[in-house]
């Protein structure tokens, strides 16, 4: 058996195959496999083709071979569509013949479970070993709109009207990845309807090779893809995703998310607050803020989010100048800016009294501009007061209003349309009270932007079009030192097995002390002063208060004996066989705002941080935010200040306000343990961290550490 090679990157002409050969092709385009050579060789490839079926002479004019290894030359594509079981045995075939890649239609794989499961896990054997990349299976295939190839048999294709379609961005292009065949080229059929232009669109099928890391590395070297949309019910390389989406970044081509299966599919009995509040989705949600990924909620979302990021500039801030032909429409648009973060500024005295005497004297200057009913019909009048918030510098976004019901009532007219959005200078959308006419989507196509009917999608995209503009990197945050599996066969750490373990980063604990008598609790006590808290330790005891394990503000030595007998005999009492190293003695902190900081370490993108109100308060109010590990101290503050309870830290109701940088530090360096310790680590929980404000920093008053089994 040949050694497995190097996965490389796929190369930039992937998606533009020289040659195609397509295993199972039949004269019938009323079947799946005769609809792929169909649609390839009548929409445009220039490429060799070569149909591979046994029982045919040709096919729609081509040369038909029996088998592969009859084709004259190794092709760049093999396109299999035949029964899933004999599928592996013609993709060694393929290999053997010199093909370079394969792409897999045919379902009944990995999707199915039991036997079907093996046939999948040899193609990925077959890949591995020959070098031959492969797409699928299971895959609805791929079009690549701009050379083209269209190696599908979506029927959206087959009813492409490239003559009439007048495309908004022509030059800003959308790429489209799918695990889901039908969904990516509803995409793409929906966005044409708004007169986008598209790149590519790619049914990434089981991802038993290729994965959608891979495609979006490919759309971001790729000079006719400035927008990429992804919809995905899982990723399955977490670090590849992470990379690519980077690049994304820095390349200044948005990523546009649509996840679905949120609902549950990350459910699962958790052992601490962190993981609770932690599901799949959550995980996710940090991720995509760390990149800067825009997440659309449905796929009708994720089109008009492709629709602004394809037609809009990015915009300076988040002030909106409203032109509107209907006054509610206005006062709506203004009221739902609101609720997205937008705000709709009154104009300068110096505006409206240019404006003033283009609209009605009942109308209104002041922003929403109303230029009211005979707005409808004088297109002039709205495209001059665009143009006028546009040169301003009062507004950051203009939204114009109209009705678009009928030709001769469509405030827009293409030449000014085109002069505003093509100086990239301000965004602009059009949003139509009425139903559009294809004469209005027509019309803002043609000026170089689209037409929207949903309002509150609309804001919606424009205010996350805003957050993408406002997105800023993190900084480089350096390596910790490394964390080795701690000595024990339990599956957690105490807290104070917990911080001697991670006492190279800080994390609290320097003075606690654990007692195994009441004598040596007393002793403790005393050397550290008045009043003191005395806690269970056991690692199968995550929960202290459950079990009355937990005492606190202990004034003196009396006390400190009677607690200490009493914590021993409620855990024997209430947690029968649970292994009891001691009691944990430690200093009062002072009373503070409180916090919960913990790590689920997730399968898909390793550690990711989760920051919230402490105590019993983070699962009662579920105030969190997360963010993937590793975070530096300015992305940690950032992150409190973000919290629903941060008015708590600048002085709420006479309390004195918190210096944030210590608690910032503290989290940065938990984050710092968590990638060194992603290997062993399953979850950490640090709850609650006590800020202080009396200039004292912070006390981690609980530490938890779950392990993963056998690491």
């Amino acid at each position: 058996m040949d050694q497995a090679v190097t996965r490389q990157p796929l190369p930039d002409d992937f998606f533009r195959p020289a040659s195609m050969a397509f295993i199972g092709a039949t004269p019938d385009v009323h079947t799946i496999r005769g609809r792929l050579f169909h649609f390839t060789h009548k929409n445009g490839y220039t490429g060799a083709l070569y149909p591979v079926h046994p029982k045919y002479d040709e096919i729609g004019g081509y040369k038909c071979y029996p088998t592969i290894g009859d084709v004259p030359e190794p092709v760049d594509l093999a396109v299999i569509a035949i029964p899933a079981k004999l599928v592996p045995d013609v993709v060694e075939d393929c290999a053997q013949a010199g093909a370079r890649n394969v792409m897999i239609i045919s379902s009944g794989f990995a999707e199915e479970g039991g036997d079907a499961l093996a046939l999948q896990e040899r193609l990925l054997e077959i890949s591995r070993r020959s070098g031959m990349r492969i797409i699928g299976p299971n895959s609805e295939g791929y079009f690549n709109v701009v050379d083209p190839v269209c190696a599908t048999f979506s029927p959206v294709v087959e009813a492409l009207d490239k003559d009439e379609m007048i495309h908004a961005a022509p030059d800003r292009r959308v790429g489209v990845v799918s695990q889901s065949g039908g969904m990516g080229f509803a995409i793409f059929t929906r966005g044409r309807d708004f007169g986008l232009s598209f790149s590519h669109v790619i049914s990434t099928g089981n991802e038993v090779d290729l994965s959608i890391a891979d495609y979006m590395d490919v759309m971001v070297r790729d000079p006719h893809t400035q927008v990429i949309v992804i919809l995905c019910e899982s990723i399955r390389d977490g670090a590849g995703f992470a990379r690519s989406a980077a690049a994304a970044r820095a390349a200044g081509k948005p990523v546009i998310v649509c996840k679905m299966g949120r609902s549950g599919a990350g459910a699962r009995a958790a052992a601490s607050h962190t993981a609770s509040l932690t599901g799949e989705h959550s995980a996710y949600q940090a991720v995509f803020r760390k990149y800067g990924v825009v997440e659309a909620g449905e796929m009708d979302e994720a089109v008009a989010l492709a629709a602004v990021f394809a037609t809009c500039a990015r915009p300076l801030g988040r002030r909106v100048g409203i032109v509107t032909t209907s006054g509610g429409g206005g006062t709506t648009a203004a009221d739902i800016m609101e609720d997205f973060g937008l705000t709709v500024p009154e104009l300068s005295p110096a505006l409206q009294a240019k404006i003033e005497p283009l609209i009605p004297n009942h109308a209104s200057a002041l922003n929403p501009v109303d230029t009211t009913a005979q707005g409808a019909s004088t297109g002039p009048v709205a495209m001059q007061i665009s143009e006028m918030l546009e040169e301003s510098g009062e507004v950051d976004i203009i939204l114009n209003i109209v009705s678009a019901a009928r030709e001769n009532a469509v405030a827009l007219i293409p030449e000014k349309l085109i002069g505003i959005t093509g100086r990239g200078k301000v965004p602009m959308m059009v949003w139509a009270y009425t139903l559009a006419s294809r004469f209005a989507k027509r019309t803002a196509a043609e000026g170089g932007t689209v037409l929207m009917t949903d309002l509150r999608e609309c804001v919606a995209a424009l205010s996350k079009l805003v957050t993408y503009a406002e997105h800023q990197s993190d900084a480089v945050v350096p390596d910790g030192p490394d964390l080795a599996r701690p000595d024990t066969t339990a599956g957690a750490l105490t807290e104070f097995e917990a911080k001697r373990w991670l006492k190279d980063y800080g994390i609290g604990g320097d003075g606690d002390v654990l007692a195994r008598s009441a004598d040596e609790a007393v002793t403790a006590a005393e050397g550290m002063g008045y009043p003191v808290v005395l806690k269970i330790q056991s690692p199968d005891i995550l929960h202290k208060t459950e079990v009355g394990g937990v005492r606190v503000a202990l004034p003196d030595a009396d006390a400190v004996r009677a607690a200490y007998d009493d914590i021993i005999a409620s855990a024997a009492e209430k947690a029968r066989g649970a292994a009891v190293s001691g009691v944990l003695v430690q200093k009062m902190a002072p009373k503070g705002v409180e916090l919960v900081v913990g790590v689920v370490n997730d399968a898909t993108f390793g550690p990711i941080m989760m920051i919230g109100a402490g105590g019993v308060a983070v699962e009662l109010y579920g105030d969190v935010s997360h963010y993937p590990a590793p975070i530096g101290p300015a992305r940690a503050e950032a992150l409190l200040r973000g919290l629903k309870s941060a008015p708590l830290f600048s002085g709420f109701r006479g309390s004195a306000p918190i210096d944030l940088a210590p608690a910032a530090e503290l989290i940065s360096r938990i984050s710092r343990a968590a990638m060194a310790g992603r290997e062993v680590i399953a979850e950490m929980e640090f709850n609650p961290v006590i800020l202080h404000a009396d200039g004292s920093g912070v006390t981690v008053a609980d530490a938890v550490v779950i392990l993963k089994d056998g690491a």
